[in-house]
């Protein structure tokens, strides 16, 4: 599960280092979304606008998209959709198939059921990569974040995991549907966790 994450400089280094290397005629088009992300470093909670990286008309691009999809009740949205599911599911379907993102975070978060908050990331990278899709409505573009049965380090705060990406399989996961699918099936690499209960308690 992911229900809070947060971006940074580091985080936007990484989005433009990535799209660079994935192809070089979308350079400029880049460095203004990456100063944007420079200027309002935060948490991101769903309802929020954030960066996502995406297929462009040249390559790979950044663009910026609400978090989470319609609720089917007219109230709740949608921030997290299972990976077991994903190609199973009508609401998620056409997006898995056509529409697949990454979305770069330094880290997320996870509460444990004592409503203590935890921080995951990875010592030594600057940012983690989320598998996502996204779906087109009226008011514009909306993305949510796959989730996967949680590994060794997750485990001890919660059962769910976002589906982590390495850097090598971003853009097999936007460009390549038949990788994609095989990429349902990964096991996250293991996380590092920081908790200050006194600090960071949700109550």
């Amino acid at each position: 599960m992911c229900g809070r994450y947060h971006i940074d400089t580091e985080t936007a280094a990484e989005i433009k280092k990535i799209i660079q290397q994935t192809d070089k005629k979308v350079r400029k088009a880049m460095q203004s979304p990456a100063i944007n992300i420079q200027t309002y470093a935060q948490d991101i909670r769903p309802t929020d606008t954030a960066p996502i990286l995406t297929a462009s008309a040249t390559g790979m691009e950044c663009r910026f998209q609400q978090w989470g999809l319609p609720g089917f009740q007219g109230k709740q949205v949608i921030f997290n959709a299972r990976s077991e599911s994903v190609l199973e599911k009508k609401a998620f379907r056409e997006g898995m198939e056509h529409r697949r993102i990454v979305v770069p975070a330094a880290w997320f978060y996870e509460w444990n059921r004592k409503k203590e908050k935890n921080m995951f990331y990875r010592t030594g990278k600057p940012a983690l990569f989320m598998a996502g899709i996204y779906q087109r409505y009226e008011d514009g573009d909306r993305f949510t974040i796959l989730t996967t049965q949680a590994n060794a380090s997750m485990k001890p705060v919660h059962e769910r995991m976002p589906l982590i990406l390495e850097e090598n399989e971003i853009a097999p996961w936007i460009f390549d549907k038949r990788k994609a699918g095989e990429l349902l099936q990964n096991v996250p690499c293991l996380l590092d966790r920081k908790t200050e209960y006194e600090q960071l308690s949700l109550f």
